[in-house]
């Protein structure tokens, strides 16, 4: 038989197979997620969950289709963990800053502690391209925070209330605007896209195997 634990979701005590993310915990327990969740994969950031052990003090944040179950697990979720995002017009703002000092002030607030970086899903160096972004270095801070899935879990650790993935994101459009050369064939590719010169491609790659894409794409050829 396979074993099972006891954990608690939203106050109520449930008996889970051990081997469940505490996605799979919450429909096991009858559950319908329809917000929250997303690809189920962990590469989306919609299911940011808090949790503690029974036990324990510390409280702890992560995503739930990532993380599995324990014995006396309390969890809850949020409807969404906390992140301010500005309303700004790419098209009007420059690579400057004195932009980022505008939109985000919160960052120069920063006190390194380093919890954002510790608590990271991505296990990306959350409080270094923050650093990148005080400097108004927005290529570093760009390429540091590539992989962040704007789960918003850093800043529901950070006590200077700095909303790195909306940071990253102004980073990473001010580098994409202004700031990388611009790639000519890649327009060239989305015009042939739009054209349905790789409809027949793009139809195959549809019909592939969840393994076989991730082959794929970990060994796909990456332009430097």
């Amino acid at each position: 038989m396979e074993k099972m634990v006891n954990v608690f979701l939203m106050g109520k005590k449930y008996e889970v197979p051990a081997s469940v993310t505490i996605m799979g915990a919450l429909e096991y327990a009858g559950y319908q997620l329809v917000r929250g969740c997303g690809c189920r994969n962990g590469f989306c950031g919609a299911c940011a969950t808090i949790y503690r052990i029974k036990g324990e003090r510390e409280l702890h944040a992560c995503l739930a289709c990532q993380t599995q179950v324990q014995e006396n697990m309390y969890i809850a979720t949020l409807p969404f963990f906390p992140l301010e995002k500005q309303v700004y017009d790419i098209n009007k703002i420059k690579p400057t800053e004195q932009i980022m000092m505008q939109l985000y002030p919160e960052i120069y607030s920063c006190i390194g502690c380093n919890a954002c970086t510790k608590s990271c899903t991505q296990e990306l160096n959350v409080m270094q391209y923050i650093a990148y972004a005080q400097r108004g270095e927005y290529e570093k801070c760009a390429e540091e925070s590539f992989d962040c899935v704007m789960c918003g879990v850093c800043s529901s650790r950070c006590p200077a209330g700095i909303s790195h993935p909306q940071v990253a994101l102004l980073a990473r459009r001010l580098t994409g605007k202004y700031i990388a050369p611009k790639a000519e064939h890649l327009e060239h590719r989305v015009e042939e896209i739009q054209n349905g010169e790789f409809n027949a491609l793009i139809e195959s790659l549809m019909q592939k195997p969840i393994e076989e894409l991730k082959e794929l794409y970990n060994n796909r050829d990456i332009e430097k």
